[in-house]
C-alpha cells in the first residue's frame, strides 16, 4: 500500500456532550474508510461540523449509533429530515445503521411523530441490530466491523474497524470500566475512549482518565484518544491523569482533529 495513502482517516466531530459548549459539539467521529465514509454517533451539531470536515450528509454510507441518549442520537432526525432535501431523490446509495438492541423500535416511535419527514426512499434505509448480549460482527466490501457490549445501557456497545489492509480503531461509545472493551480494544492502532470525568468525580457508566488509561494499557493500544468530556474536564489536567495507568501516546481530544493511519 502507498505510504502516502491513509487506510483510515478519523476525524472527531464532537468532543463534548449535550451540555452547551462553544468548541466542544456532542458526540460524533467520522472515520474515512477504503472510500467509504462512516459515522460514530450523531449528537446535536454532527452536520455542521461534517461541512466543516468537507463531507456531506450524502457522503455518509454508515451510522453506527453506540447507544441512545441523546448526545449520541439528537441529529439522527435533522439528519433523515435534510437528507430529503432538496429533494427525495438526492441520497443514491443506502444509508445503513449499525445499533444495539431496540433501534428498529426507536425509529417506528420517531417516524409516529416525524411521519414522510424522516422516511427514506424504498432500499435506501437499512437497519441492522447488532448483539447486545455478546460479540457480533458483519463483513462489508471495504472494512469489516466487530460489537461487543459495554457497561451504559442495555444497548451499549462499542465497535471496532478493521480495514482491508489490517488497521484497525476503536470506539468506545460511553461505558465503565468492563473487560468486554479490554478484549475489542486487544492491539488496535487507535482507541477513541470516552473520558467524560475527572478522577475525583466519577460516574457510574463512565470512565475517567486513570480507567480509560488502564483499559489502553492491558489491551495494548498502539495510541490513545480521550474524548466525551463534561465541562468538569477542563478544570483538570486530564493527560496527568490518565499517566497514572497509561504510558503510551495520548492525545486529548478536541473537534475537528484528524488522525491518519498509514
Amino acid at each position: 500500500m502507498n505510504e502516502n495513502i491513509s487506510e483510515i482517516s478519523v476525524t472527531i466531530l464532537g468532543s463534548g456532550t449535550c451540555v452547551p459548549s462553544l468548541s466542544r459539539s456532542a458526540c460524533s467521529v467520522l472515520m474515512a474508510v477504503g472510500g467509504m465514509k462512516l459515522l460514530f454517533d450523531a449528537g446535536p451539531g454532527t452536520m455542521g461540523r461534517l461541512l466543516e470536515a468537507n463531507t456531506t450528509i450524502f457522503d455518509i454510507s454508515f451510522i453506527f449509533f453506540s447507544h441512545f441518549h441523546p448526545d449520541h442520537t439528537g441529529e439522527f432526525v435533522p439528519f433523515l429530515f435534510a437528507t430529503k432535501y432538496p429533494n427525495k431523490n438526492q441520497r443514491k446509495t443506502p444509508l445503513h445503521i449499525l445499533s444495539g438492541k431496540g433501534f428498529s423500535a426507536l425509529y417506528k416511535g420517531l417516524k409516529s411523530v416525524y411521519g414522510e419527514w424522516i422516511e427514506l426512499a424504498p432500499g435506501l434505509l437499512k437497519l441492522t441490530e447488532l448483539d447486545y448480549e455478546g460479540p457480533d460482527f458483519r463483513k462489508f466490501d471495504n472494512f469489516r466491523v466487530d460489537s461487543i457490549p459495554t457497561a451504559h445501557n442495555e444497548e451499549s456497545i462499542a465497535f471496532r474497524i478493521t480495514g482491508n489492509h489490517g488497521r484497525s480503531v476503536v470506539y468506545s461509545g460511553d461505558t465503565d470500566f468492563n473487560e468486554n472493551l479490554v478484549a475489542l480494544a486487544r492491539d488496535t492502532d487507535l482507541l477513541i475512549c470516552e473520558s467524560a470525568f475527572p478522577d475525583q468525580f466519577k460516574v457510574k457508566g463512565h470512565l475517567t482518565p486513570s480507567l480509560a488509561g488502564e483499559i489502553a494499557s492491558r489491551a495494548n493500544v498502539g495510541k490513545l484518544i480521550l474524548t466525551h468530556f463534561y465541562p468538569e474536564c477542563d478544570s483538570v489536567n486530564i493527560e496527568k491523569e490518565c499517566r497514572k495507568t497509561y504510558s503510551g501516546p495520548l492525545i486529548l481530544a478536541n473537534d475537528l482533529l484528524k488522525i491518519e493511519l498509514n
